[in-house]
């Protein structure tokens, strides 16, 4: 009975770590309109901004890497600098799987075990320079760039293109780079 009781509160804390935290910044979210071309979408993107979420706390320099793996899933390299743009190395590893018939514009990502999480690109440059992501429940937000340190007017641009679909852009937290 302890071992049943053990393994239920270990699984109900698994679903405690998954659930969203942190205030909706979006109840609308849109469906992707836009399919993606997925050798246009891997390489490296620069994290701008982001809703603040308990999974990327106090980082700067927020980099995501993605690229195709053997098995047809694209491998996930979320990297951050812990506690200031000159902090240490935080990296963590995940996969992601095409949701059918979205475009490529819906994923579904996994960094620990069978769980996965939404990943929608809900803008993006026609050249692939910048990209919106987003996911249904409104409280997760991504604004990434090819570039580092794109111009003022770049960041403006984004943050405006954010409130079109919906964002509350007085939650956006800027990423330092």
């Amino acid at each position: 009975m302890k071992t049943k009781s053990l393994s239920l509160l270990l699984i109900a804390g698994l679903l405690a770590a998954c659930s969203p935290s942190g205030p909706v910044g979006n109840t609308s979210v849109p469906q992707p309109v836009k399919a993606v071309e997925l050798n246009r979408y891997l390489g490296r993107w620069f994290e701008q901004a982001r809703y603040e979420n308990r999974f990327e706390t106090d980082c700067e320099g927020v980099t995501a890497d993605y690229s195709l793996r053997d098995d047809g899933m694209i491998k996930v390299i979320n990297t951050c600098r812990q506690g200031g743009i000159n902090g240490s190395v935080k990296s963590v590893e995940g996969r992601a799987k095409i949701v059918p018939s979205s475009g490529n514009a819906k994923l579904k990502v996994s960094f620990f075990g069978p769980f996965f999480g939404n990943y929608w690109v809900l803008d993006r440059a026609p050249d692939y320079t910048w990209s919106i992501v987003g996911e249904p429940s409104g409280r997760y937000l991504w604004i990434l760039t090819r570039t580092a340190n794109p111009s003022q007017r770049t960041r403006e641009m984004l943050a405006r293109k954010a409130k079109s679909l919906g964002y509350d852009v007085s939650l956006i937290r800027w990423t330092q780079h």
